[in-house]
Order: structure tokens, then sequence, then C-alpha cells
């Protein structure tokens, strides 16, 4: 199958809308499908988010895309993402009257109202009506499932993510602890952007024996270092050394609230490292039965409580998700063009994106 994939979310940001989205097109070129990948770094002008620099909108980018959708024809497209690249391809395809499917990696009505003076519901209102045209809205879990359906998003489908189990792994431990060498045990780590929505705070004020980490950047990294001077923060790692920290840490603590997975939970796992969270969307849909990790209100009781978990039942748990299933799971919620009718659309489509070209030449931008 051809498939078009357009993200707002792309490399270099480090988050598991990336990590998920790049593996899971892996698997699928693996399989041996074709994937046309659109992200705000193909050339277009873009400009910082506010109050978060490191994410970048995509403007001015119609154009291209309705030339790259012509060229590539694809048989799905599929859109990731709600920023400014994510809004340009929903309207090109509603404009062609080519299916699409989503995806909701981010709760982000909380995440607009935990920045700004904006009501929960202003946010729900737009990503209902962003997704209100998919043929499939993708949600990672059971309960974000659930959540959405109260909030009246309608075609919802499962869509699992998987761990790289090779990468991540209990051999990295080292006698010495590692990139913690020299800091007192047990060690309680946490991995990904420190920023107000992922409730990175809950974690520092926890009281808590040995060591407390904090692997990753973001735009309350400095603040939270002047305010908690006695945490290590090593900023952002990646690959061998994010996996030599994983696999190093005594507990590994999930603070956030408002995640709708948590990749980095299964991360942890897989290096055999027993997760504390609160009782939240993510969490709530992994850890509960597992024996590697507790949640509950107490994130602080969670934490001192996976002390006396067994590591490798948390590695033999992880080992349970793979993205092979991720990616045949994705294709399965896809809302492709009929086979039989292939042909005949994109001849058509071909005739009217012709006909828009020659009487409007300067496509409208976001």
């Amino acid at each position: 199958m051809r498939i078009m994939l357009v993200t707002d979310a792309w490399e270099p940001q480090v988050n598991g809308v990336v990590r998920s989205l790049s593996r899971t097109i892996e698997e699928l070129r693996a399989m041996g499908h074709k994937v046309e990948l659109v992200t705000p770094y193909d050339g277009y002008r873009i400009l910082p988010l506010p109050t978060y620099p490191e994410i970048k909108m995509a403007i001015g980018a119609r154009q291209d895309l309705d030339f790259r959708f012509e060229t590539f024809q694809p048989e799905a497209v599929h859109i990731a993402t709600e920023g400014t690249l994510g809004l340009t391809a929903r309207r090109m395809c509603i404009d062609n009257g080519f299916p699409f499917s989503t995806s909701y990696h981010t709760q982000y009505p909380e995440y607009i109202t935990a920045r700004f003076p904006v009501p929960l519901s202003w946010g729900y209102a737009f990503v209902r009506w962003f997704h209100s045209m998919a043929g499939k809205v993708m949600v990672a879990t059971p309960t974000m499932k659930a959540l959405l359906e109260s909030k009246g998003f309608k075609n919802l489908a499962l869509w699992t993510r998987g761990v790289d189990t090779d990468l991540y792994t209990p051999a990295r431990r080292k006698d010495d602890r590692g990139p913690f060498a020299g800091m007192a045990g047990p060690i309680f780590l946490y991995v990904g952007r420190v920023a107000v929505e992922k409730n990175v705070e809950a974690f520092l004020k926890a009281t808590l024996p040995g060591t407390k980490v904090v692997v990753g950047d973001g735009p309350a990294r400095e603040e939270l270092a002047r305010k908690f001077k006695d945490v290590h923060f090593l900023g952002a790692k990646f690959k061998d050394e994010l996996a030599d920290c994983y696999a190093n840490a005594d507990v590994f603590v999930f603070p956030s609230l408002t995640d709708t997975f948590g990749l980095v939970i299964l991360e942890a796992m897989a290096s055999g490292t027993p997760v504390a969270a609160f009782d939240a969307p993510g969490p709530a849909d992994i850890i509960p039965g597992s024996n590697a990790g507790v949640i509950g209100d107490d994130l602080q009781a969670n934490a001192l409580a996976c002390l006396t978990l067994d590591r490798g039942v948390a590695r033999a748990y992880a080992e349970t998700y793979s993205w092979r299933a991720c990616a045949e799971q994705f294709l399965g919620n896809l809302d492709p063009l009929p086979a039989m009718d292939r042909r005949k659309i994109w001849k058509k489509l071909k005739s009217s994106l012709a006909a828009r070209r020659r009487k409007s030449p300067i496509d409208p931008v976001i």
C-alpha cells in the first residue's frame, strides 16, 4: 500500500509521538509498504510554537502538499497531529473528497489549559472538530478511548505501542550504576519532556531515599533545577545513553496525568526497571496486573513499593509488546481507497487538482 503520513511532530524532537511514528514507519516499510512522510522539516517555513520553541509549526505547505499528494498518489492518508501541517492535510483531503485517518497522541486540551487561561471545553471543541471527518481516530489505550467517547468523539479505534527490547535491556545494568556512578542509591528516574503538563514537580517533591534523576529537556528545566538543587538534571539522552539510564535506575517514576500512553513506561520495563505512576490514562492500561509497577494516588508510596518488585518480571512483561503488532494494527485502522476503484478515483482526482491549479495558482496557506 502507498501511505501518506503527515505529522507536525518529528525529529529532532524527542518524544513518544516521534518514536512511535518512526518505529511504525520502519515496520511498515519492512513489510513492503511505501510511506510518504510529510514533516515540518521538508523545506517549509517554520515558526516556533509559543511557550514551546522546540515544537515547530510549518507555514505555507499547501501547494507542496498538493504536489506530493498528486505525485505519490497515496491509497491512504494518515494525519498524526493537530498542528498547522495536520490542518493543511485535513483541508487537502476534504477538498479532494479523499478519506483519511487520524491519531490522538496527546491530551491537547489539557496541555493548552496548563499553559494558557483557556477553558478545557474550548480545547475539546477544537480536537473534536479536527478528528470529526476521519474514518478512524486511533487511540493508544481503552481508557483513552472511553474518555474520548465521553467527550463526543466518533469512529475511535485502538492502536497500541511497542518497545525495542534489543536496545532497552537489563544487560546494560552495571555494578557501578554506569551513568549514575557515585550517586547514592536507590536511583529514582524520570525520562521525558520537562514541562508543566508532564507534572514533573510531583516527582521532585516526593520524599524518597537515595537520588532523583531527570533525563530530558524542556521549558521548565531551568526553573525546576533552581528549585530542586538536590536533583540531578542530566539533559536529553539518546539511544545507548538513554538505554543505560533506564537499566541502571532502581525505579522509573512517571508523574504525568495527561499522557495518552507513555512509551517510556515500556522502555523502562524492558530495561528491567519497575514503574511508579498515578492512576491515569496510559499507566492505568499498562501497569495493573503486570507486577511490573505500581499505580495509585500516592506517587511517593508507589515509588517506594516498586523497590520490592522483581526486575525480571518487568522485563518479561515488556516483551509482550512488539512494534510489528503495532504496525499491523495501524494498517488495519487506515481508511484506504477501495482497491477496485483506485485507478478511477485517481484519474478523477488528478483532473480536479489540475483544474484547481488553473483557477487559483496561488494556494491558500496556513
